[in-house]
């Protein structure tokens, strides 16, 4: 693996590789012995979106692997004001070991790691976020599958739902994930905001889309909620509560789901809006699992990257 750009570009046995080293690296850490795979390296941060949990687990995840991090915002750097993505990953590929960039459109992030000479992560495009899908499927593994030494087989034929804006970069993350790893994947959406009939067939797999969200919660196992208003889509925020209020995950969604059905969220989360308070905090321990295990996935993408 050179590069982390997007989950359609992995290969099942990727994923399967970076999950079981992800089980591996959460259990050393704090332990005396460890292995510092980027010891001496400097990784930047290039983000021209805000944010908590990407920012502040990629940073300490590149130190505990013996690495420095340097922070590059939108307000520093030149790319986007002038200099091109070609010419920055160019300069930057003289300096730095690796990057990892949070940004709004894809074809920037493909570009860089096009021209450029060093490994880069995708820390969440408008199109593709996986980092957070990699530490879904490890929370997933780790709840699901806990007796099984390899992660892949314990998501095999596991109906997960994702409900609210399927047309989201999460949503396009996982309509890719569900199909390498055998995963039955619905997606509870109102018209226009749901994945287009290209992109579902791009990604192949057993998925469902529907306006039902009861019917898409039956018999789940995992039901999977997201912010209905995303860094961006403020000015839609009136519209988008209104269209996702019949999506929200709330106690008559669970008791629809399977008995112990596990309840995530990529956080932030705005309480009785995508999901009520109830059941938020009835599920907590799964939805801060899931945030922790953001540092652990993308410490093995790091250490892979850097083989």
């Amino acid at each position: 693996m050179k590069h982390l750009l997007s989950i359609e570009q992995l290969s099942a046995a990727e994923i399967g590789e970076i999950l079981r080293l992800a089980k591996k690296l959460k259990a050393a850490r704090g332990k005396s012995a460890r292995s510092l795979p980027l010891q001496g390296q400097v990784w930047a941060l290039m983000f021209n979106k805000a944010s908590t949990r990407t920012r502040v687990s990629f940073e300490v995840g590149i130190r505990e692997l013996g690495g420095a991090t340097l922070y590059l915002s939108s307000n520093e750097i030149q790319m986007g004001r002038g200099e091109t993505v070609a010419d920055t990953a160019r300069v930057l590929s003289r300096y730095l070991h690796g990057v990892v960039i949070r940004t709004y459109a894809q074809r920037d992030v493909e570009e860089f790691a096009r021209v450029g000479t060093i490994p880069v992560v995708n820390a969440l495009t408008d199109e593709e976020h996986p980092c957070q899908i990699l530490a879904d499927l490890f929370t997933i593994s780790e709840k699901v599958g806990a007796r099984h030494a390899v992660p892949l087989r314990s998501l095999h034929g596991l109906k997960v739902v994702f409900f609210g804006d399927g047309a989201c970069n999460v949503s396009n993350s996982w309509l890719f994930a569900a199909a390498k790893l055998g995963m039955e994947l619905w997606i509870a959406a109102p018209q226009g905001f749901q994945p287009s009939t290209a992109l579902v067939k791009r990604a192949g797999g057993d998925v469902c889309v529907t306006e039902d969200a009861i019917a898409a919660a039956s018999d789940a196992d995992v039901l999977y909620t997201d912010t209905w208003v995303s860094m961006g889509k403020e000015g839609e925020a009136a519209e988008r509560l209104k269209q996702f209020a019949p999506y929200q995950i709330n106690e008559a969604v669970v008791r629809a789901a399977k008995r112990g059905a596990l309840v995530m969220h990529c956080l932030p989360a705005y309480r009785g809006k995508e999901i009520t308070a109830g059941v938020f905090e009835a599920h907590q321990q799964t939805i801060f699992d899931q945030a922790e295990n953001r540092l652990h996935a993308q410490k093995a993408v790091l250490t892979l990257l850097a083989r």
